[in-house]
């Protein structure tokens, strides 16, 4: 009995992250208020805004549509679908439904997390040509699609989808691949969000810090999925 109950507790016990320690979710949430609240003080606002506008000033129609294709690896719609068609595959494969619950928690997290922020900070995105667009808070902005730019969901959703489809292909990549597998797509889509001014500079990197967080919180879950460690 004694060594039964010490194998579940040692199989569900948290996977390791780096870095490791939860301090560093911590600081993540952390940044995330500091930089909400520097925005409602009116900071950054500048900053914001020069973005904008250095991307309009340098943007042609070839830079557009090259960028305007590369922002769709972060379409959250095909992530899922991909992600679910993985973890089908995997738990057909295995006969258990273990991948699918990664899956499942992504969607989940991703969905109160995102949008309730959306709502409640009120930000337009860069191309609004109303007043005050750089403002967050802005209670004065028409609902609907020019009030929910922050946090960015294209960074949110490319960083956790693109985390989960690396925890479920683990079997057949290698370390180097799985870090480029998490790292890149949102690289590309960070600065494409912003170039085609979907999202303000801020709005990004806030999308930036709860993706990983969220990120973090799936890839401590001990799923029982195969791994490979090299």
């Amino acid at each position: 009995m004694h060594n039964a109950i010490t194998d579940r507790a040692t199989r569900f016990r948290l996977r390791p992250v780096r870095p490791a320690g939860w301090w560093f979710d911590g600081l993540l949430i952390g940044l995330f208020a500091l930089i909400t609240g520097v925005l409602a003080a009116g900071g950054l606002l500048g900053l914001d805004t020069a973005v904008r506008d250095w991307c309009v000033s340098h943007t042609t129609q070839a830079t557009y549509w090259l960028a305007r294709v590369f922002n769709y690896l972060g379409n959250g719609g095909p992530l899922t679908l991909i992600s679910l068609v993985i973890a089908v595959f995997l738990s057909v494969r295995r006969r258990n439904l273990w991948a699918i619950l990664p899956v499942v928690a992504a969607f989940f997290l991703t969905g109160i997390v995102i949008m309730p922020l959306k709502i409640w900070t009120e930000r337009a995105a860069p191309g609004y040509t109303g007043p005050n667009a750089v403002d967050i808070f802005n209670s004065a902005l028409p609902p609907g699609t020019y009030d929910t730019g922050y946090p960015s969901g294209h960074l949110v959703n490319t960083v956790v989808w693109y985390g989960v489809i690396a925890l479920l292909l683990a079997p057949w990549l290698n370390r180097t691949a799985r870090l480029w597998l998490r790292i890149a797509p949102p690289a590309i889509v960070f600065v494409t969000t912003i170039y085609l001014n979907f999202h303000w500079l801020t709005d990004s990197v806030a999308g930036l810090l709860l993706g990983v967080f969220i990120g973090r919180l799936i890839d401590r879950v001990p799923w029982q999925l195969p791994t490979r460690q090299s």
